[in-house]
C-alpha cells in the first residue's frame, strides 16, 4: 500500500542556523524563535489530519515534531536514516571559515561538484540516496487515508526527495532550499509520486541551513 499524502517537515530555527554554522548530525537545539515557528507551523499541520508522525532522532527534529505530537496525539517514530548530512569535523564552522581551511572544498560545494564533508562525511549524493530510501520505506507502510508528516532537516530533504521522485541529479539546483519549518507536500499520482507544494510554509523567509544551494 502507498500513503495518501506525505510532508517532509524542516525543523525550527537553531542558534547555529542564525550563526551560519554547518551543523550536519552535531545535535543542537532549537532555539526561543525555533520553538515558536516549530509551534506556528505544527497548528497548521494538524489542520491536515495527519495520521503518523516519523522524525529525525536529532533534537531539533525530535523537538519540532513534539509540537505536532502535543497537537495530535501521535506517537513520534523516530529514525536515523532522517538525518541531515553527516559533516564530520566540519561541524561548527561557517562558512567563511571552511572557505578559509579548505578553499577547494569550498569552491566545490559552490559550483555543485561532489565533495565529502569534513574528513568522513558524507557526500550530497549519498544522503540523497539513504533519505530516499527511508521515504521510500516509510510511504509503502501507509494506506491511501494516511497523510505521513516527517520532521527533518534541511540538505537531506531536499536533495532526498529529489531522487525519490527519479530527478536527475543535473536538476536539483532547480530546487529551493527549504526555509526553517517550511515543509514539501508529496502526493502520489498514477505515474508515481509527485510534489504538491515545495517550500510551504512562511514564505518569504531566509533559507539558513547547511544547504549552500539557494
Amino acid at each position: 500500500m502507498t500513503a495518501g499524502r506525505l510532508i517532509v517537515w524542516r525543523h525550527g530555527r537553531t542558534e547555529w542556523n542564525l550563526q551560519n554554522k554547518i551543523q550536519g548530525q552535531a545535535d543542537i537545539p532549537l532555539d526561543e524563535v525555533g520553538i515558536a515557528q516549530a509551534r506556528a507551523a505544527a497548528a497548521r499541520l494538524a489542520s491536515l489530519a495527519p495520521t503518523r508522525l516519523f522524525a529525525s532522532d536529532l533534537q531539533r527534529a525530535a523537538a519540532t515534531a513534539a509540537e505536532l505530537a502535543s497537537l495530535t496525539d501521535l506517537k513520534i517514530e523516530y529514525d536515523e536514516e532522517l538525518r541531515e548530512i553527516d559533516v564530520d569535523d566540519w561541524a561548527g564552522l561557517t562558512s567563511a571559515e571552511l572557505a578559509a581551511i579548505n578553499p577547494e572544498a569550498a569552491a566545490r560545494i559552490a559550483s555543485g561538484d561532489p565533495q565529502r564533508r569534513g574528513t568522513n562525511g558524507e557526500t550530497v549524493e549519498e544522503v540523497a540516496t539513504r533519505f530516499a530510501a527511508a521515504l521510500s520505506r516509510i510511504s509503502t507502510e501507509g494506506t491511501a487515508e494516511d497523510t505521513i508528516v516527517i520532521a527533518t532537516h534541511g540538505l537531506a530533504a531536499r536533495v532526498g526527495i529529489c531522487v525519490f521522485l527519479g530527478i536527475p541529479q543535473s536538476n536539483w539546483a532547480a530546487f529551493g532550499g527549504l526555509s526553517n519549518c517550511n515543509w514539501v507536500s508529496l502526493l502520489p499520482g498514477r505515474h508515481g509520486w509527485r510534489i504538491e507544494e515545495w517550500n510551504a510554509g512562511s514564505l518569504p523567509e531566509p533559507v539558513m541551513s547547511d544547504d549552500p544551494q539557494h
